[in-house]
C-alpha cells in the first residue's frame, strides 16, 4: 500500500459523516424555518417559496406534462422532488463543511439566498416573509458546525496516515546473532521483514563466527487508530449530536405544523349557514341522470371534483376577516366583508366547470350547483369607465387571472360563489369566496380564495397564464368524452351501451354521434338538462359484433357548431379532437 493511499484512506469515513453531518443539519434548518412560518406566514416557509418559484418559472410544456401524469398528486410530487434535491444539496455542504468548514457555511449561505429571493419575490410578500428562512439558515449553521467538527474526530488525521503510522513490522540493526521475531498479534494488514542488505560499515571478516554477524531486528507495532481510547468518545460524540439533530429537526416540522393547523378554518366554514338564495335553481328535470353504471353523474360530488391551481399550500381564509376590493376603472371603488356579500341577493345555478389543461377525454371537467351573489350586479354597482375591458382577479396567494368584463355582463349567471352543491365551498375550492363564469376556461374564469378585482385593460395588465403564453380570452370548445365502455375486459357482443357527457357551456349541446371504426355517424340519445351552461349525459345502444373496434364521439352546440376532429394539446386555449375508445368484443 503506498502513502498516497495510506493518507486518501481515512477520509471515507469523513465524507460519509460529512453527508450525515449535511443532511442533518439541513432537516434543523427546514424544521426551524418550518415552526417560524408556523409563528408567522405558512406560506413563508421557504420549501413552499421555492416550490411556488418552481411552479412560477417551469415551462408550461413541463406544467402540462406533470398534470397529465401526475394529476391531483402534481404538487406532491414537486414537493417531495424539491425535499430530494435540497437533501442532496446538504450532503454536498455537509461534506465540504467536514474538510473545511468556511466552504460548508458558504454553501449553507447560498441555500439561505436562494430561499429569501424565492420568499421575497411571491407577490403578496411582506417583510415576514424573511424570517423562517433567517431562522431556518441560523439553526442550520449552528447544527452545521457542531456536527461537522463531531465528524472530523472520527477518524485520525491525514497527517498521521501519511507518517505511515500503521501496523507493521519495523526494523533496527543490532549486533549478534541474527534475532527471530516473535510471532505477531493477529492483524489485517502486517507488513513482512524486507530483504536487508549488508550493513554498508560491517567489517570484511569471513572468518568470524556468524554470532558476531552484524543483523536486523525486528518489532512488530499495532496500529494506534486499532486501540486509540479516543476515537470512541469522537463517536459517541457524532452519534449524541446527530441524534440530537433529528429530534430537533422533528419537532421543529411538527410544531410547525400543528401551528400552521390552528390556522385552519374548517371549523368557521362549517359554522357558516346561507340564507335563502332570491333565485333558486330550477328542480332538475326528469331524465337528467341516464344512471348507466361508469357514466359520470349529473351533479359531480364536492370529493370528485378535479383541483388544479398553483397553490402549494392550501390558503385559509378566515371568513369573519375577508374582504374583496372592486378598484381600477371604476368611477367607485368598493370593498365588502363576507357578511354584506351574503347580504347581497344569492343565486343558485348549475355550471360546468372545465380546465383548459383538460385533454381530449380527460378527467379535469365537472358540474355542481353553485351558490352566490351576482359578479354583474357587483361590477356595475363600481360603474366600469368607458374603455375598460378586463377583470384583473387575484387570489389571496397571489394568482391572477384576466376575465373579459363584457362577458361578466352579457347576461350569464357569473357568481361570486360561496357554496357548492349545497355546502360552503371547500378550502381546496376556494372558501370563503370564488369566482364562477360559464362559459370560459377556468383560468379566466374560476379564481379561488378571490380578494381583488381591478377593472383594467387586456393591453394595460397581463394575467398569470397569460404572461405564459395563454390566450388572453378562452372560450371553452364544444366536446364530448366516453365514459362506457372504459376497456379492459372484453365485451359481450349484442347491444351494448356507448355513453358519456358532452359539454358546450353557455350554449348547450344540440347532438352527439358516434362512430365505429371509421364509419357513418350515429346520433346518440340525450339526457334530460336544466340550462345550458351545464355538461349533457349520451348514450347510444351500439349492436356489438366480434373483434378489436374503435368507438369515436361528436358533439354538436346549438349554435349549430360541431366538435372537430382536429387535434390539438390543451395550450394555449384548450384541446380539441374526437374522443374515442378502443374495445375488445368477444365471441360470447
Amino acid at each position: 500500500m503506498t502513502s498516497a493511499s495510506l493518507a486518501d484512506q481515512p477520509q471515507a469515513p469523513h465524507r460519509l459523516a460529512g453527508a450525515v453531518a449535511g443532511v442533518l443539519a439541513g432537516a434543523v434548518a427546514i424544521g426551524a424555518a418550518q415552526l417560524a412560518a408556523g409563528l408567522t406566514v405558512p406560506q413563508s416557509s421557504p420549501v413552499l417559496a421555492v416550490g411556488q418559484a418552481a411552479i412560477d418559472l417551469t415551462p408550461p410544456p413541463v406544467k402540462d406534462f406533470a398534470i397529465s401524469e401526475f394529476g391531483a398528486h402534481d404538487k406532491t410530487v414537486l414537493l417531495g422532488g424539491i425535499l430530494v434535491v435540497l437533501a442532496l444539496y446538504a450532503a454536498v455542504v455537509g461534506m465540504l463543511a467536514v474538510r473545511r468548514l468556511a466552504f460548508g457555511m458558504e454553501g449553507l449561505a447560498l441555500f439561505a439566498f436562494l430561499g429569501l429571493a424565492a420568499a421575497l419575490t411571491r407577490p403578496n410578500s411582506t417583510p415576514e416573509y424573511v424570517v423562517p428562512t433567517l431562522a431556518g439558515a441560523a439553526a442550520g449553521a449552528f447544527a452545521l458546525a457542531r456536527l461537522a467538527r463531531a465528524a472530523t474526530r472520527l477518524s485520525p488525521s491525514p497527517a498521521r496516515a501519511r507518517r505511515g503510522d500503521r501496523a507493521g513490522w519495523r526494523g533496527s540493526r543490532t549486533a549478534g546473532t541474527t534475532a527471530v521475531p516473535s510471532d505477531p498479534p493477529v492483524s489485517p494488514e502486517v507488513l513482512t521483514p524486507p530483504d536487508l542488505p549488508a550493513a554498508p560499515d560491517a567489517p570484511a571478516r569471513p572468518a568470524e563466527p556468524a554470532a558476531e554477524t552484524p543483523a536486523y531486528s525486528f518489532t512488530y507495532l499495532p496500529n494506534p487508530d486499532d486501540w486509540e481510547p479516543s476515537r470512541w468518545p469522537g463517536r459517541r460524540q457524532f452519534l449524541v449530536s446527530s441524534g440530537m439533530a433529528a429530534a430537533a429537526a422533528a419537532a421543529g416540522a411538527l410544531a410547525g405544523r400543528e401551528l400552521i393547523t390552528r390556522q385552519n378554518v374548517s371549523q368557521a366554514r362549517a359554522a357558516l349557514r346561507f340564507p335563502r338564495p332570491a333565485v333558486p335553481a330550477p328542480p332538475l328535470p326528469a331524465g337528467s341522470n341516464l344512471n348507466i353504471p361508469g357514466l359520470s353523474s349529473f351533479i359531480t360530488p364536492n370529493d370528485s371534483f378535479y383541483r388544479v391551481d398553483t397553490a402549494l399550500l392550501l390558503p385559509q381564509v378566515d371568513p369573519a376577516t375577508w374582504q374583496l376590493r372592486v378598484h381600477g376603472m371604476v368611477q367607485r371603488e368598493l370593498t365588502i366583508t363576507f357578511a354584506e356579500l351574503l347580504k347581497r341577493p344569492l343565486i343558485e345555478d348549475y355550471v360546468t366547470l372545465t380546465c383548459v389543461s383538460d385533454p381530449v377525454s380527460g378527467p379535469y371537467v365537472g358540474n355542481a350547483k353553485w351558490l352566490g351573489a351576482s359578479l354583474a350586479a357587483l361590477i356595475r354597482q363600481a360603474r366600469p369607465l368607458a374603455g375598460a375591458s378586463q377583470l384583473l382577479c387575484t387570489s389571496v396567494d397571489g394568482f391572477t387571472s384576466g376575465t373579459p368584463l363584457e362577458v361578466v355582463l352579457d347576461g350569464r349567471d357569473a357568481l361570486l360563489a360561496v357554496a357548492m352543491n349545497g355546502t360552503a365551498l371547500p378550502i381546496e375550492h376556494g372558501f370563503p369566496a370564488r369566482m364562477v363564469v360559464p362559459g370560459l376556461y377556468g383560468y379566466v374564469s374560476a379564481t379561488k380564495w378571490v380578494t381583488d378585482i381591478e377593472v383594467t385593460t387586456f393591453a394595460a395588465a397581463s394575467a398569470y397564464w397569460v404572461q405564459r403564453g395563454w390566450s388572453q380570452q378562452a372560450p371553452i370548445k364544444t366536446e364530448s368524452r366516453i365514459d362506457v365502455p372504459a376497456g379492459g375486459a372484453p365485451l359481450r357482443p349484442g347491444l351494448t351501451p356507448v355513453a358519456g357527457v358532452a359539454w358546450a357551456q353557455h350554449k348547450g349541446i344540440a347532438a352527439v354521434e358516434v362512430r365505429v371504426d371509421g364509419g357513418p355517424w350515429h346520433e346518440a340519445r340525450l339526457a334530460a338538462v336544466p340550462d345550458i351552461d351545464t355538461w349533457r349525459q349520451w348514450v347510444w345502444e351500439w349492436p356489438a359484433t366480434p373483434g378489436n373496434h374503435l368507438l369515436e364521439a361528436r358533439a354538436t352546440d346549438q349554435t349549430g357548431y360541431t366538435q372537430t376532429p382536429v387535434q390539438a394539446q390543451p395550450p394555449p386555449n384548450g384541446a380539441s379532437g374526437y374522443p374515442s375508445a378502443a374495445v375488445t368484443v368477444g365471441t360470447s
